[in-house]
């Protein structure tokens, strides 16, 4: 198929803005639904939005004017009586007497509480019980959160449809259930910015009192005893710290750490590698920064990807009398493994603010254990702090009352119903694609520059590939990251994480019929855990495509290959002869796994070839270790789609 014609759009990314309906600039608009996107489908919810869009500019982003319309900023009139004679709690009757009624269910700072009284009926009802939450949820519009109060399924069944905004103040929003939120046309919108100093702080405070064994020698002179040769500390100064996760709190960990004259790396697979070098702080890979670190400070999500990561295999490649201190999730350690390592010496010390079962149990071991300092998940917990988020999370609920669409919502993609329709496959293709390029990448320099190439029949200004470039920068980013992606924050975060996102349309002879022939994902500038799928110009390049509605993976670097994309993968680079398949899966087989399918592709007969293996487990180490030993097999990497 021979290319027409091209094009390329650089997006770093554009803006999603807010203005009113009067932007008549634009040529016309068209009537959306605020879609909502689960992890395995696409659906619209009922709530309406309109779009203003010019069409001679469809898909190379325009300002867009987004308005909700009236049924999302107020509740239904026959349930405004009812709820004037609700309890206003220690927030009173807002002044806003025609307005929404918001929730806040646990304590927030007061200046929010101002913000959300001039909008509307406050009420402020706390230690509900799930059984109450339940109960009130119908008679409200809008629920403010923190970490203690869980939304679950039953409260948005129990909400009958009235509730239209849950704000967490706060960053994680583990006790929102995201799913049903989005199934109940509920807005999610969090406050991830405001206590990024406060966690920062709280992180050095932890590194210089467990250094110098501060709660201990308070402990021990409270309790009538002097015993300063027992509690003599390390120094900072000169110090390796290693920083796993430079996001917003890990930087300002370091930049605070460098003050106090300690060497600082960092781990982190999307910090911009130049941000890190104007701080003075040098990126390495996972392996090299536990195994440097005099210190380290954990500030990384907990995804799947880095549940218990800290386990006794990693404490193994750690320095003998290593210190750790953690004030991100505690689900990234595991806590017994890190008992194990205290023991042993492997870890001199641990400093915690966050653990796995909150609060943990009175008999914990690692809590008891004398080299373990502890405080009750205190990283946010200053005034400037609470003032902080309060603010910013009313600012983002009443925002999203009026139909603003902050960059902070967590849960709401836009996309025209039958514009999603028809990409529905291409959607599921393309996140699939940018979650297996991303297990492709190895080293800690970060990813900072990708290309997508769109290849289709269809003229340029009919290809809207907004929702395409949101699933591959959601396949790329969330794997290893808290960060909820979908098309409304996808730039934003992007961006957040240095990520340059180059799109390319490329017109080929293909049916119109179809939107998009293939899609192909190119990271540049990176190391490769698999050095096949590199092109000649040094880029990891994947390519797929939609045959029969399923997404298959069509091409890894320069070969050619036909790979459904789901389930497990194993890639193989081998000596193109005879036997290969049966001997592979040979050792598959005896091992209890089981093979979906197995093709191969290759460039040259009889030289190399790339096969690709679809396994419904995931093989254990020793196997992976057996299939390495194959004397024709060059290279292999196993990823999960």
């Amino acid at each position: 198929m021979a290319a027409a014609s091209s094009s390329t759009k650089f997006i770093f990314p554009p803006s999603i803005s807010s203005s009113s309906p009067s932007s008549s600039s634009h040529q016309s608009r068209s009537k959306l639904l605020l879609a909502f996107l689960s992890p395995t489908a696409a659906t619209a919810s009922p709530l309406s939005l309109k779009l203003s869009r010019s069409r001679s500019h469809y898909g190379r982003a325009p300002r867009r004017s987004l308005i909700v319309t009236d049924a999302l900023k107020s509740a239904e009139s026959t349930e405004t009586s009812a709820s004037k004679s609700r309890s206003a709690g220690r927030g009173g009757a807002g002044s806003a007497e025609d307005g929404p009624t918001i929730l806040v269910s646990e304590k927030l700072g007061e200046a929010g509480l101002e913000v959300l009284r001039g909008y509307g009926r406050l009420e402020c009802l706390y230690d509900l019980s799930p059984e109450e939450l339940c109960k009130k949820i119908s008679s409200v519009d809008a629920l403010i959160v923190r970490s203690g109060t869980k939304v679950t399924r039953q409260v948005f069944e129990a909400a009958k449809g009235r509730l239209k905004v849950v704000g967490r103040a706060g960053v994680g929003i583990d006790n929102v259930d995201l799913q049903a939120a989005t199934e109940h046309g509920c807005l999610v919108v969090n406050a991830p910015t405001a206590n990024t100093v406060a966690a920062a702080e709280h992180g050095i405070a932890l590194l210089a009192a467990m250094a110098r064994n501060v709660a201990q020698a308070d402990a021990s002179i409270k309790a009538g005893k002097w015993e300063r040769s027992k509690y003599v500390g390390v120094s900072l100064v000169g110090k390796t710290l290693a920083v796993m996760g430079f996001g917003k709190v890990g930087s300002e960990v370091a930049r605070r750490a460098k003050g106090l004259g300690m060497t600082v790396i960092a781990h982190d697979p999307y910090a911009p590698a130049d941000r890190a070098r104007a701080m003075g702080v040098e990126l390495v890979s996972f392996d090299q920064a536990i195994a440097t670190a005099d210190f380290l400070s954990l500030h990384m999500p907990l995804t799947p990807t880095t549940s218990k990561i800290f386990n006794d295999n990693t404490f193994s490649k750690m320095k003998k009398g290593v210190r750790i201190v953690n004030v991100a999730r505690g689900g990234v350690i595991d806590e017994d493994a890190l008992v194990r390592a205290l023991d042993s010496g492997i870890v001199a010390q641990a400093a915690l603010d966050v653990f796995t079962k909150e609060p943990p149990p009175s008999d914990s071991k690692l809590v008891q254990h004398p080299n373990v300092t502890v405080t009750p998940h205190l990283g946010a917990s200053t005034k400037e702090a609470q003032e902080g988020v309060a603010i910013e999370i009313a600012e983002a609920v009443v925002g999203a009352l009026n139909g603003e669409l902050a960059a902070t919502a967590v849960n709401a993609p836009m996309v025209p119903p039958d514009v999603l329709s028809e990409l529905a496959p291409y959607v599921v293709l393309a996140e699939k694609l940018g979650r297996l390029a991303v297990q492709l990448v190895a080293g800690g320099k970060g990813i900072q520059s990708v290309r997508v190439i769109y290849r289709s029949a269809r003229d340029t200004d009919d290809l809207d590939t907004r929702l395409l470039r949101a699933m591959i920068t959601k396949g790329i980013i969330e794997p290893i990251s808290a960060s909820f992606i979908n098309l409304v924050n996808a730039d934003y975060t992007a961006k957040q994480k240095g990520l340059r996102i180059v799109e390319e349309r490329v017109s080929v002879d293909a049916s119109p019929e179809s939107p998009i022939d293939s899609i192909q994902v190119k990271i540049c500038n990176v190391e490769s855990k698999f050095a096949s799928a590199v092109t000649e110009g040094g880029e990891i390049s994947i390519e797929g495509k939609v045959k029969d509605g399923i997404p298959r993976l069509t091409c890894v670097g320069s070969f050619g290959v036909d790979v459904s994309l789901e389930g497990n993968l194993l890639l193989c680079r081998q000596v193109d002869q005879p036997g290969m398949i049966g001997h592979v899966g040979n050792i598959l087989g005896e091992r209890n796994v089981n093979v979906s399918f197995m093709t191969v592709g290759r460039t040259v007969r009889r030289r190399q070839a790339i096969m690709a293996i679809g396994v419904d487990e995931e093989p254990n180490k020793e196997t992976l270790q057996k299939i390495g030993e194959v004397p024709a097999i060059e290279e292999f990497v196993f990823l999960n789609l």
